[in-house]
């Protein structure tokens, strides 16, 4: 193998490594904004089940008064 052969490998093989670098980095930053995406996501449907859960009280108060919990069963 030549010299020149040589120095192309090795030019090669840094350009490999520099690209790897920079994918690795790229994977992390983006498994960070996933993350915290992902948290952000939980937090919204948590609130969005509580909105839901409001709603329907406020809702079944309008049109009946009271709540369903609060309902007495027929036999009463």
């Amino acid at each position: 193998m030549s010299v020149e052969d040589q120095q192309e490998l090795v030019a090669r093989v840094e350009e490999l490594e520099t690209r790897l670098a920079f994918q690795e980095d790229t994977l992390a930053q983006l498994n960070d904004v996933i993350t915290s995406q992902d948290a952000q996501i939980r937090a919204l449907v948590g609130r969005v089940k509580e909105m839901t859960e409001k709603y329907q009280d406020l809702s079944f108060e309008v049109q009946k008064g009271f709540k369903p919990d609060e309902e007495k069963p027929p036999h009463y």
